[in-house]
């Protein structure tokens, strides 16, 4: 009777990963000739988030981004580290509400513009409360 020992995988999180550091068994004996270029699946945390402290995930219910490709029930994720910019899809806060739209910024005044011809663009006025409160790096949107 083989006694088997308990493995733990090598990988620790980083992108330092290398596929020789998976532990292979081959029930035959022989490797297969794929086995040389075998690499570990694709952490999605490693592609999509740049800044995990700063990184949140927020669920969309307008369809003031349809033209973005932002739809209802769709996941953005934010980044908040990343410096607001004209032209950029955010996360803003107006008056205590979440909006997502295109942040368009002139030198004396900051428009939010949707992506649906349904809503108008939002001038914010000096008096308003506002503030950018991060920048939409990615969209999950399932099919």
């Amino acid at each position: 009777m083989d006694v088997l020992e308990e493995e733990y995988s090598a990988y620790t999180g980083s992108k330092n990963y290398q596929s020789g550091q998976i532990i292979q068994a081959n029930a035959t004996g022989f490797g297969a000739a794929s086995d040389d270029f075998m690499e570990r699946g694709i952490d999605l945390n490693e592609q999509l988030i740049r800044n995990k402290p700063a990184t949140f995930f927020f669920r969309v219910n307008s369809d003031a981004m349809l033209g973005a490709g932002i739809h209802i029930g769709d996941t953005l994720i934010v980044d908040r580290s990343i410096p607001p910019s004209s032209g950029k899809v955010v996360v803003a806060v107006l008056n205590g509400e979440f909006l997502v739209r295109r942040l368009q910024m002139q030198v004396h005044s900051i428009s939010l513009v949707p992506e649906n011809k349904k809503y108008g663009t939002i001038q914010v006025a000096q008096l308003e409360e506002y503030r950018t409160w991060g920048i939409v790096t990615y969209v999950i949107h399932a099919l």
